[in-house]
Parts: C-alpha cells; structure tokens; sequence
C-alpha cells in the first residue's frame, strides 16, 4: 500500500543505497512495496546471480534466511545484509543437519541432490543443488540406474519422480505455504471460474498438481500468465507473485487460492517479516549481517557450481 510514510522511508532507502553501494534484492513473495524499490525482483537463485554481477559492496536480501546464505556464498566478499533474522522457512527448517546427515549415512551408495530451498548446512552435505525450473534437468543429467536423494522437498521431489520416471529416495520436507493448499479450494474455485487456468509452483501436493493446467516455478508462472491468452487464472503459490502478475497484464484477473478463511490469501509470515522500515534499519545499521564460515561457504558453493555447470 502506497503512504506517504511508505515513500519517505522509499526515499531514504535510495538515498542511503547510493552512499553506501548498496544492491536490493526482493524475492517474488515480498510486500509490493519492498517489490517496488528492489534493483532486482525474482526467484532466490537468480537473485544471488543478479548481485554477483553487480560491483555492489553491500547486499540487503529482503527475502528469507536461505537466500540470504546463498547469496552470502556467492558472494564472500560482499556484506550481505537481511532485514529481520527471524525470517526463516518452513521448509528449510523441515530438513535438520543432523537428522539430514544420518538419513544419508542409512542410504550409501546415494548422491544427493538437494533443492536450493535449503540451509548453507544442507548445501554442503549435497552432491550437486537444484531449483525449481532446473530440478528435472538436473536429475535427467544422471544415468537412470544413479541412486538418488532428493532433499529436502518431498512435493518437488515425488513430482520429479513423476515426471522422470526415477524412484528418488525423498527427505520428508515440505513448505508450509504449498503443502497445506486444499484441493476442496482448487476445485470450488475452478466451478466459480471454469475459463480460469489452474498454474501451481510444483512444491504443491500431487493431487493440485494433477489438476493444474501448467506448473512452474515462480518465475515460469510469472511468464506463462504474461504469454498465455487466457485472461483469467487461478494461482496456487505465495500472494506475493501477484503484484508482478497484476503489474505485467493488467488487462488479466488473478486469483489466488486462499488458505485463510479471512483473506483472499496464501501467505508466507516469514516472508512477510521484512517490511520497508526493517529495509532502512538494515542498511543504515549494516545489520543483521549473514556470515557464515570460510569452509562452510567453500563447501556449499561446490554443489551450486555444480548446477550452474550442468545448466548452462
């Protein structure tokens, strides 16, 4: 929501951002107003990409804490830069190091592939690291007689599985924001709007998924409801996705799969933690800071790279 108090702190953000070489990163699922400052707006690997790229001293990643990890690994040597520490994830939080490691040990033999969606500690005891719009490419670049763990997403991972026809042992995991979408929802809301298209981020359960007219990561649904000819969509991921949706076709109705009976919403509250006046606390203060050790950031970046090979 646009307010004067919204654009004064706007203000003072650029304003400090240019005194300090500073670089915004905003994840799709932000409030718009975090969206609307943002030097790059996107999924949390292409963020951490964008501001590599960049000669910026200091990255403020308004998104959750794994992101910010990864950026952090990308980047060593730049100041990375979260506004609230508490902005954590379900699903990341879903797969402990330590349960992870010995759920590995109890199945030699594996490599591990793990979603991006994950802790720097989950990174380093993985193989090789993929994302949403790659995952398929990344399992498919292994022989089909290659054990596989897939980690820590148990809705990407038996989509995946699907899809590939592999038998991936799969972490139970799951994001809370994808994993309690309701088909009973789905359903009443394709009767209401049955010239509506269903298009689901493939963290949500199968039973979405199979009704789904097309399913991608944030990203791809951002661009198939910019592309596609249908003017009505029914949209099962974050809320946040929206804003960009709204912004790009203008002329479209978007509707979201609430799983609030109070709102016509779905959520995160960890990402929803950021807020424009946590932004400007973070980068006047310089703080909360991502640091992470030197050999955990060299045995995180290992699997990354690995993916970055295997998709270019």
């Amino acid at each position: 929501m646009k307010t004067l108090e919204n654009q004064i702190l706007a203000d003072k953000i650029q304003k400090l951002k240019k005194e300090k070489n500073a670089v915004i990163l905003a994840h799709y699922y932000q409030v718009s107003e975090i969206q609307d400052i943002a030097d790059f707006i996107g999924d949390s690997l292409q963020l951490s990409q964008n501001a590599k790229s960049t000669d910026a001293d200091i990255i403020v990643f308004a998104g959750v804490h794994f992101m910010a990890e990864t950026a952090k690994i990308l980047s060593p040597g730049k100041k990375v830069l979260l506004p609230d520490l508490e902005a954590g994830c379900s699903l990341a939080d879903s797969c402990p190091p330590d349960k992870f490691k010995k759920f590995k040990e109890e199945h030699p033999g594996h490599i591990v592939i793990s979603y991006i969606n994950c802790s720097a500690q989950i990174k380093a005891l993985s193989d090789i690291i993929c994302t949403s719009s790659n995952a398929l490419k990344i399992v498919e670049s292994f022989p089909k007689e290659q054990k596989i763990i897939f980690a820590p997403d148990k809705n990407l991972g038996g989509y995946i599985n699907q899809v590939s026809g592999r038998n991936m042992v799969l972490w139970n995991g799951s994001c809370e924001v994808h994993d309690i979408i309701k088909a009973e929802e789905v359903i009443r809301l394709k009767s209401i709007h049955p010239d509506a298209k269903l298009i689901a981020h493939p963290e949500c359960k199968d039973i979405i998924l199979q009704m789904a007219d097309y399913i991608g990561s944030t990203t791809a649904l951002l661009n198939f409801s910019i592309k596609d000819p249908s003017q009505k969509f029914i949209v099962a991921t974050e809320t946040g996705i929206l804003h960009q949706m709204k912004k790009s076709s203008p002329g479209k109705e978007f509707i979201i799969v609430p799983t609030d009976k109070k709102c016509n919403c779905n959520d995160c509250p960890y990402m929803k933690l950021n807020t424009l006046e946590k932004l400007y606390l973070s980068l006047k203060n310089e703080k909360p800071e991502i640091l992470l050790p030197e050999a955990l950031i060299k045995a995180a970046e290992s699997p990354i790279l690995r993916m970055l090979e295997l998709s270019s």
